[in-house]
């Protein structure tokens, strides 16, 4: 099977790569962000799928399982992400006709193509209402299959946001306001999914149990550090490892119980103390007929940026590809780690390459705007000031960092200074979770737009 390949660039590369002013932050910044570029590729979900999916004759082959199309009743397709609409467009083009029914929820704006299945537009981080309607149609259509039907289910990172059906009394406005507040509150992504869980009709295994007993394929496409299912989308298909205990513990850890929606807490309270069913775990009988595929992570996104260094001549080092922590914190240490290289030759000698990988978190606190690979290379550039040759960039992979149209930024020793001779104070836009307004006057943002993946984020350190 062949279809075009459409590249994901940086647009405003040429601008970034000018703006590093020295002849050798030119040249780190431009290895930088051409890694970077390498990395985004490298998580194409329609090349992901195809090196996974073969179809041979009637016969369905993905990393060791086989499914015989012949003696299948009905395959449907249905699932939800930022990537979702690239790997239906995939899916669909290896399977066409073969393929029953299917809907999936994308983003709303994705520019993707199929026409078995259906594209359904949906919000993302905040749910709203086509996305419950569209999950809600998803389980229609699978809660009628049966034994001998086979559900191909995509996940990717965003799935919990575009895949929301509130549990019971909970209400869309409820589940909302608790989103909004648990994504502030600096709650890593595993405990804000740990929520979701409780709260949802759909994800923590609830799809599996509601689809048994037909067969589920998960082809997932991971945004979650260490590749966890149950958390990778709220793991809709898969067994949850947590409790209604656990989710009460994130809200009240983050000090957000007391302001949780009172519907929220009514069914939080109920299932801590066994009044309503507990999400399905690993000893459920739906599980024994669900399949789990990892077509792609963070892991083979950071690599291909480390070859890309590598193949330009530089010393490389995978740093990690789980990499947590304050935005902030993160970005001074992979600033130091530039320096120390630039001053000693470690942990790997001038020239220098460095791929971290993984998803940091911001606690907002201010009133700014940004994400969090943009806070994290404001609090780099004040530790890179005066350095020359050493750059830091980063950006997420899905083109969309936090709530802005930018998907990252890149800094080096003269971030500061230039800022400075504009009259900005970068201490204060750290202060107020100003860092898009901040690399914005300096043009330094990374613009690549929806790139219709999500494999986290990928950080890379240059020294020249």
């Amino acid at each position: 099977m062949q279809w075009a390949i459409q590249m994901i660039a940086i647009k405003n590369k040429g601008q970034l790569i000018e703006n590093g002013e020295t002849r050798l932050n030119q040249k780190a910044r431009r290895l930088a962000l051409e890694s970077l570029e390498t990395a985004l590729n490298a998580a194409d979900p329609k090349q992901m799928l195809k090196s996974k999916l073969l179809l041979e004759n009637s016969t369905l082959k993905v990393d060791g399982h086989s499914f015989n199309l012949e003696k299948l009743r009905n395959v449907y397709v249905i699932g939800g992400g930022k990537a979702s609409g690239s790997m239906a467009e995939a899916v669909e083009q290896i399977l066409g006709n073969r393929i029953t029914d299917g809907l999936v929820n994308v983003p709303h704006g994705s520019k993707n193509k199929t026409s078995k299945i259906k594209l359904r537009g949906a919000n993302h981080p905040v749910p709203d209402e086509a996305g419950v309607e569209g999950t809600r149609s998803m389980l229609d259509m699978v809660e009628h299959a049966e034994g001998n039907d086979l559900i191909i289910c995509l996940i990717s990172g965003g799935g919990s946001s575009l895949m929301p059906l509130p549990r019971g009394p909970i209400s869309l406005t409820d589940k909302q306001e608790m989103t909004q507040a648990l994504l502030k509150s600096g709650a890593t992504i595993n405990e804000v999914n740990t929520v979701r869980k409780h709260i949802s009709d759909f994800k923590g295994g609830w799809l599996a149990k509601k689809a048994y007993p037909a067969t589920i394929l998960n082809l997932i496409l991971s945004d979650v550090v260490g590749d966890p299912l149950d958390f990778i989308a709220s793991g809709p298909t898969v067994p949850d490892s947590t409790t209604f205990n656990d989710a009460i513990g994130v809200l009240k850890k983050y000090s957000l119980w007391a302001e949780t929606p009172e519907s929220i807490r009514k069914v939080l309270s109920e299932g801590e103390e066994g009044l309503i069913p507990e999400t399905p775990k690993a000893d459920d009988e739906a599980f024994k007929k669900v399949h789990n595929v990892v077509v792609g992570n963070n892991r083979s996104s950071s690599l291909a940026a480390c070859g890309q260094l590598r193949s330009a001549g530089l010393n490389t080092l995978l740093l990690t590809a789980t990499l947590e922590g304050e935005a902030r914190y993160v970005g001074v240490i992979l600033a130091t780690i530039g320096k120390e290289v630039e001053v000693s030759g470690n942990p790997v000698p001038n020239p220098a390459g460095i791929v971290a990988g993984g998803e940091t978190t911001v606690t907002v606190t201010g009133k700014g705007s940004g994400g969090r690979n943009q806070e994290l290379l404001l609090a780099a550039a004040l530790k890179l000031r005066e350095s020359d040759g050493v750059v830091v960039a980063s950006l997420s992979t899905d083109g969309v960092d936090g709530p802005t149209d930018a998907a990252g930024a890149v800094a080096d020793g003269k971030t500061v200074t230039r800022a400075l001779k504009m009259g900005l104070v970068p201490e204060k836009f750290l202060a107020e979770n100003n860092s898009y307004r901040f690399f914005a006057k300096l043009n330094d943002l990374i613009f690549t737009g929806p790139t219709g993946t999500n494999v986290n984020d990928v950080s890379v350190i240059v020294v020249v």
